[in-house]
């Protein structure tokens, strides 16, 4: 596995983008899974950091929630100004938002914890990594993608007791585990790791490999502990945000965005071979989110955006850029712009990637989008 890997790093070619215009929205009106169980860092986090009081990655200052109506534009933990792209992919599935995180049911909501869970729980958190040790260095106390799984099997354990094993069993299997992880580790490795650009071929022939053998890792516990349906979403252009434009001139870093696409290969490859060698009743959807963001970013007009490089939350520059915080200058528009803060994207950026994710051809989904994943046996 480790050698065919390497193959595919030292061989893959730059993805081509197809042009598309934006779909109309279609979902469900009523629930089209029992449940959703979400895993991940903070693309999908909706409020878990907030529990974590030795944290440096939160989102619970102004202006985060600045547009989020539930909670009359307050913070919630979301890196967004309103919902996140787990909460638009689950809105599509007929649900209202995304589930309460597991943090939260665990130490406010003990009376209703065992029907909460079949509904679904988000377990994901901000600054966390597919590896143990990513987020800890830069933020400090950080849920890992394997203490995650820990807890889901928790969830799990207590769906069994307060029903019976075949029943648990049941709703896990038709339920939809989403999953949008490896950002952290990537950028921590080009970080902390690499030494000279003369050696970052040599390093990530290491490294690339053994980050996705601890990816299947985990997906193998996941499938063991009953998940069937998987959406898995890949890197976005991780050299295209405004963070890193910053530090390239306002440009892109290429380098940077090579290594995502490797990373993209190697856990696409990684994925059909877990379906095809190991767990033939393992279903996924592949979100291709790097050609759905850089199609975004080539094509912005057709999308109705207008700035696809700066922070609408900071002060809108890319240059001196400043973090999303109660002391940062916010743009007006909000859904013109696709970057809500240096990293994440607004709610609307993330309504555009949930559509693309949902209903979108083969361009940005494999082997078949999310709408159709749901409706697998």
């Amino acid at each position: 596995m480790k050698n065919m890997l390497i193959i595919i790093f030292l061989a893959a070619e730059a993805m081509v983008v197809g042009s598309r215009l934006l779909l109309n929205v279609v979902g469900y009106r009523d629930p089209a899974v029992p449940a959703v169980y979400i895993f991940g860092d903070s693309t999908f986090d909706v409020g878990t950091n907030n529990f974590l009081n030795d944290t440096k990655s939160k989102a619970d200052m102004p202006f985060y929630g600045i547009d989020y109506s539930p909670s009359h534009s307050k913070p919630t933990g979301r890196f967004s100004n309103g919902y996140n792209t787990a909460d638009c992919i689950v809105q599509l599935l007929g649900f209202k938002e995304s589930p309460p995180p597991f943090l939260y049911l665990v130490q406010n909501d003990t009376e209703d914890f065992n029907t909460q869970i079949l509904k679904g729980v988000n377990f994901a958190g901000g600054g966390a990594g597919i590896l143990h040790h990513t987020g800890k260095k830069r933020f400090g106390r950080v849920i890992s993608m394997e203490e995650q799984i820990e807890q889901f099997s928790r969830v799990g354990d207590n769906m069994t007791r307060y029903l019976n094993e075949s029943a648990a069993k049941g709703i896990i299997n038709k339920s939809l585990i989403l999953i949008s992880v490896g950002s952290n580790d990537i950028n921590e490795f080009l970080m902390f790791n690499v030494s000279n650009s003369s050696s970052l071929i040599q390093q990530l022939q290491q490294f690339l490999p053994d980050l996705i053998a601890s990816y299947q890792a985990h997906l193998t516990n996941l499938i063991n502990l009953g998940g069937r349906k998987f959406g898995i979403l890949g890197l976005a252009p991780l050299g295209s945000v405004p963070d890193v434009r910053g530090s390239y001139g306002g440009n892109s870093s290429n380098e940077i965005n090579a290594v995502a696409q490797l990373f993209n290969y190697g856990l696409y490859y990684m994925l059909l071979d877990l379906n095809s060698s190991k767990f033939p009743e393992f279903n996924f959807s592949f979100g291709n989110t790097y050609s759905i963001t850089t199609e975004m970013i080539n094509n912005p007009a057709s999308l109705g955006l207008s700035d696809v490089a700066t922070a609408c939350c900071g002060n809108q520059t890319l240059t001196g850029g400043t973090p999303c915080s109660p002391n940062a200058t916010v743009c007006e528009f909000r859904h013109k712009f696709l970057f809500w803060d240096r990293h994440h994207p607004t709610e609307y950026g993330s309504q555009l990637a949930a559509n693309d994710l949902f209903n979108g051809g083969s361009e940005f989904v494999s082997p078949f989008n999310l709408s159709t994943l749901v409706q697998t046996s």
